[in-house]
């Protein structure tokens, strides 16, 4: 079941944001591990540096989806608004 402002949330979320972060260094990953094998030596620096910031990225995720935000929440604090 979605929230009720599903909308504002894939907008203004801070775990969106980090979530789509960590999924574009997940994306680019083996494609630098592509390009490196091709074209240069592999620098084991770079992949690890690339895998400890999606993880970063993940963790930043987590933590920012239990904090309250009010440009999404507002008052709600996660409660659908009354009907009526």
């Amino acid at each position: 079941m979605l929230v009720h402002n599903w909308r504002a949330v894939l907008a203004r979320a801070w775990s969106v944001r980090f979530m789509a972060l960590a999924f574009l260094f997940i994306l680019a990953e083996p494609i630098y591990t592509f390009v490196a094998a091709t074209w240069v030596s592999r620098n084991i620096y770079i992949q690890l540096g690339m895998s400890a910031l999606t993880g970063l990225l993940t963790i930043a995720a987590i933590i920012s989806r239990i904090f309250v935000q009010q440009k999404v929440s507002g008052d709600l604090n996660g409660k659908p608004p009354e009907e009526g």
